[in-house]
């Protein structure tokens, strides 16, 4: 029976009390890294045949591990079932590890953050297969999030605070707030006066509802999904700025994946709406269905990552 394989799976409990920060190495002095919670490791795909016929699926650091094992584990249990085939989730703590597997062919199938997807479709091969209708649109926001009881109203009060990124690739948890500074002729390393990395968004959202930091930029929809959903974090937080409208995250396709399976895939996630089962999975993760991917969507985020980039330079 097809089924979801999750290769050697081992927990590391830490709790919301006991946060652990970590020096980061992602070349901004003043970042740390934040880690919550149970920590889900898959272990790394082997070179052996068993496992070579097992369908590799990653899901990027959106939200935490574990999150990703509770929330999407259904899905990928149903499309284990329609293909006939055993799936292996694989999860790395950042996005570029999540694109250097995909380059490798090493995973055939991955849930991607748009910022990530934008920037490396043509260096890392990806090939957007589809992209979801969540609420009614393919298109979602950045959310400048602040504790809902204190005092900040503005992205200028957070100068001279902490503040939360989610991964040095992501478009809503990084590139948006790095390019509302660029705006006002400011750098992150300057203007804030201590940043970390969460590595998802809800760990984002954890670590200003706990006030462990003073704001942080995450994923409109996340954010909304627990808000209507399981709201114990972010109903203590507050939305005090939205971005423009981008791309939803696409699911995308290594290159090295047949193009009979690539067409296969296509139409399960279009389809998957039109199935009382997978009605019921995509209504519990609030999609509506999956669409075929709308590639000027994407365009923006190159923009603003350009204009990152120049103001940058002129910044130094």
């Amino acid at each position: 029976m097809a089924r979801l394989f999750k290769n050697q799976i081992t927990g590391t409990f830490i709790s919301a009390a006991m946060v652990l920060l970590l020096l980061s190495c992602t070349g901004e002095p003043d970042a740390t890294v934040v880690d919550f919670s149970d920590r889900i490791i898959v272990a790394r795909p082997s070179d052996g045949r068993q496992e070579d016929a097992h369908f590799k699926v990653a899901v990027g650091s959106i939200i935490s591990a574990q999150e990703t094992v509770v929330y999407y584990h259904e899905l990928l249990e149903y499309l284990a079932e329609k293909l006939g085939r055993e799936i292996q989730l694989v999860q790395r703590k950042t996005y570029r590890e999540i694109n250097q597997l995909i380059s490798a062919g090493q995973i055939d199938l991955a849930f991607i953050c748009s910022g990530p997807y934008a920037s490396g479709r043509e260096k890392f091969g990806f090939e957007a297969l589809a992209m979801p209708r969540v609420r009614g649109s393919h298109l979602y926001q950045s959310y400048l999030i602040v504790n809902k009881d204190g005092p900040i109203q503005t992205l200028a009060d957070l100068r001279g605070r902490t503040f939360a990124f989610t991964d040095t690739e992501s478009n809503t948890g990084k590139l948006v707030p790095t390019y509302w500074l660029g705006l006002e002729g400011e750098r992150p390393v300057d203007f804030f006066d201590k940043t970390i990395y969460t590595y998802s968004h809800d760990n984002s959202i954890k670590a200003v509802a706990l006030s462990l930091v003073d704001g942080a930029a995450v994923n409109g929809q996340v954010w909304e999904y627990y808000q209507h959903r399981d709201p114990i974090f972010s109903a203590k937080t507050r939305v005090i700025r939205k971005s423009e409208p981008f791309g939803n995250p696409p699911v995308v396709a290594s290159s090295r994946l047949p193009s009979q399976m690539k067409d296969r895939m296509r139409d399960l996630l279009y389809n998957m709406h039109q199935d009382p089962q997978g009605e019921k999975i995509l209504e519990k993760l609030m999609i509506d269905r999956f669409i075929e991917p709308i590639e000027g969507c994407y365009n923006p985020i190159l923009a603003m990552k350009k204009k990152n980039e120049t103001a940058g330079k002129k910044l130094r």
